[in-house]
């Protein structure tokens, strides 16, 4: 009796082991296509996006007297010193409709969106000129920006490319100018759809702590599952519709040096979970092995170690089918597949080592509760601690109860017959 209990735990330190290389295997291979793939999702389809504040400046030019030394004598130059000051950002109202559209590349799904936006600003003249410059920076250089328009005071306005004016590192947007009389206001409105990735947030102006008066946004998603950046602000209105959110946040005269921003809901990736299932496995296998040999120990039925090992062998052939068809179907047919197979593979074996009644009914039942739900627990983020506890405890309670007048002195000292 030692020595097969010695047999079968050298069986599953070597399955254990075997688990952990298909484990670091998966995990590898979803590092590697992460890595590879990131920078493709973003080129086709856009980066995360954290789009700033309109601003408007007029230039201030002054005439100034520089002296050098050239070939050891002073020279005296007129240089004309053009300094752009900013004007006082009245009132916004930013509108922000975020469209998920998430997408699978090898074992990552990325969490693709469309958005919609639009800006009003309104910008008081309260400089020494009347040319007024507005101003516009994209969110991202890594983006595409389409049905792009821009109104001044209700005209279309001519706009330049901020990115052909300014040198490399300025970033890049949109450039308008008009005359604005001293004192008056004009209104800014700039609007245009784009795509990007994981995270879209709004910056009041891109330094430590901004001011803004008179502000208000809106957002609307169509997900339901909303989750804000930390370091960012709640929104001040949540009313939920069919199928996701309409957010407003509102602010009369805010100083702050957080943003305003929405992170997209996760697809379950099937390259990690696979990964955490395969890691988990030797604890499934631990269940089922400890269960087989209370029950056939119980009852006198022989079940060599070699009868050990093939079962091993079924419980391995579940994740590693698990690990390689994520790669083409989506994750829930993929267990399915794999949990089927190894059950058949498990229950047809044991048919025939000992019979059909125990292969159906207490070989399948038990690997179906310990292999397919203890692996399904993965799915359920936060509750899968819990529901493997929950197993266990039980497992530890039948068990308790099926063996509590069983004297295992002599169970262990009598010689098992065949079943």
């Amino acid at each position: 009796m030692v020595k097969r209990i010695i047999a079968i735990i050298f069986i599953f330190a070597c399955t254990t082991v075997a688990w952990l290389v298909l484990g670091a295997t998966i995990f590898a291979r979803t590092g590697q296509s992460d890595s590879a793939l990131r920078g493709k999702v973003a080129s086709t389809w856009g980066a995360p996006q954290t789009q700033t504040a309109a601003v408007a400046t007029w230039e201030k030019v002054e005439t100034k007297q520089v002296e050098s030394t050239e070939d050891g004598k002073r020279v005296t130059r007129t240089v004309i010193d053009r300094t752009a000051i900013p004007l006082p950002l009245e009132q916004s109202r930013v509108t922000v409709a975020l469209d998920l559209d998430q997408r699978q590349k090898g074992l990552q799904w990325y969490s693709t969106y469309k958005v919609a936006f639009g800006g009003t600003y309104r910008f008081r003249n309260t400089g020494a000129s009347d040319l007024i410059t507005f101003r516009l920076l994209f969110p991202t250089t890594q983006a595409i920006y389409d049905d792009l328009t821009v109104t001044i005071d209700g005209a279309p306005a001519a706009t330049h490319d901020i990115a052909a004016m300014e040198p490399r590192g300025h970033g890049s947007g949109v450039e308008a100018s008009a005359r604005v009389a001293a004192g008056a206001s004009a209104t800014l409105v700039v609007a245009y759809r784009s795509q990007g990735l994981n995270t879209w947030s709004y910056s009041f102006g891109g330094g430590d702590v901004s001011r803004v008066k008179d502000f208000a946004l809106t957002m609307r998603t169509n997900f339901a599952d909303v989750d804000f950046p930390d370091n960012t602000l709640s929104p001040s209105e949540k009313h939920e519709r069919a199928g996701g959110w309409d957010l407003g946040w509102h602010y009369a005269n805010l100083i702050s040096g957080y943003e305003i921003g929405m992170v997209m809901p996760e697809h379950l990736q099937p390259g990690p979970l696979a990964g955490k299932i395969s890691l988990f496995a030797p604890v499934s296998l631990f269940f089922f092995f400890f269960v087989m040999f209370i029950i056939t120990t119980v009852r006198g039925i022989e079940l060599h170690p070699m009868n050990y090992f093939f079962l091993a062998g079924a419980f391995f052939a579940f994740h590693l089918l698990l690990a390689y068809l994520v790669d083409h179907m989506e994750i829930h047919a993929a267990f399915a597949i794999a949990s089927v197979t190894s059950v058949f593979l498990v229950a047809s074996y044991l048919r025939l080592v000992i019979g059909p009644q125990f292969a159906l009914r207490e070989a399948a039942l038990a690997q179906i509760v310990y292999l397919v739900l203890f692996s399904y627990a993965f799915f359920f983020e936060g509750f899968t601690g819990l529901a493997i506890t929950i197993g266990s405890v039980a497992t530890l309670f039948v068990v308790m109860q099926m063996t509590g007048r069983i004297r295992w002195s002599e169970k262990f000292a009598a010689t098992p017959r065949g079943g």
